[in-house]
């Protein structure tokens, strides 16, 4: 057996030890925005340590745990803080979580970041709907051995982000009166801030912001066949977009200056994303 998949095996079996639950969407909450998980009907939570094997965020904002749930009616599994492939794990070990997440029966992943804007247009605290990404930057989880249990050696990713995902949150944006951009999100591997340069090139390459996570996760989920959505919380404007310094303190202030409306925003996102799967 792939040691990457018996690793993967031995967490869930951890997992599974400890937690009798089965979530419907996989939430993974970017910097700043890990209070969303306080506010939901929590069943039961998982540091991260207690699950054999399992890496451990270490940047500071991130608690490092699964929390299981309801939002309304609708059982999901959250991540309060994300593992970052610039904190020195294999990318294997970066997307484990997501992986583990599916095995647990989540069938929509709903990721979420903070961002650098590099869109003219973007301002700090505006959210951006994920349409596509650029992760040419960061190597793909999916380099070695295929996870043939996973899926397929050369998965399509014609459509990572879900067409149909993007218009619930299109929509429900819509009905809150929420303004919303729409976007393509780049990974570079941090944990350095970009240089301007850096930026000049990824808008010339078409993308709108810029972070230091998720394409990966998307790439590895969309591998085992998970349905994906994202939103991104512009927290900075991308370094020569503007002259004042980058700081991850910038980052945290925005994300808390809006997060209420991104916590109604995705509510209420994940409410109609489920309905439409009883459909």
């Amino acid at each position: 057996m792939n040691p990457a998949y018996e690793k993967l095996q031995r967490c869930y079996e951890s997992f599974r030890q400890k937690i009798d639950f089965k979530p419907e969407i996989a939430l993974i909450l970017g910097s700043g925005l890990g209070d969303y998980a306080e506010g939901i009907q929590v069943e039961a939570t998982l540091d991260y340590h207690e699950i054999q094997g399992f890496p451990v965020s270490t940047v500071w904002g991130h608690k490092g745990r699964f929390v299981f749930g309801y939002v309304k009616e609708v059982p999901v599994v959250i991540m309060q803080g994300r593992v970052h492939y610039y904190e020195g794990y294999a990318m294997e070990d970066v997307v484990l979580p997501v992986r583990l997440m599916g095995l647990m029966g989540a069938k929509v992943l709903f990721l979420t970041n903070a961002s650098g804007g590099i869109n003219y247009d973007y301002k700090a605290g505006d959210f951006m709907l994920i349409k596509g990404q650029i992760s040419s930057f960061v190597p793909s989880p999916l380099i070695g051995p295929n996870l043939d249990e996973l899926g397929v050696r050369f998965p399509d990713m014609s459509e990572i982000y879900k067409k149909d995902l993007q218009e619930i949150i299109r929509s429900t944006a819509r009905t809150l009166e929420i303004p919303l951009q729409e976007g393509t999100y780049i990974q570079f591997t941090g944990p350095a801030y970009e240089s301007p340069e850096e930026i000049k090139m990824a808008r010339v390459l078409g993308a709108d912001a810029v972070g230091m996570s998720t394409a990966c996760e998307a790439v590895a989920a969309n591998h085992m066949g998970m349905q994906i959505c994202g939103i991104s919380c512009v927290t900075n404007l991308a370094c020569g977009i503007t002259d004042a310094p980058l700081t991850h303190e910038e980052v945290k202030e925005t994300a808390d200056r809006v997060a209420p409306l991104f916590k109604k925003l995705v509510t209420e996102s994940i409410i109609n994303i489920y309905k439409g799967m009883q459909k």
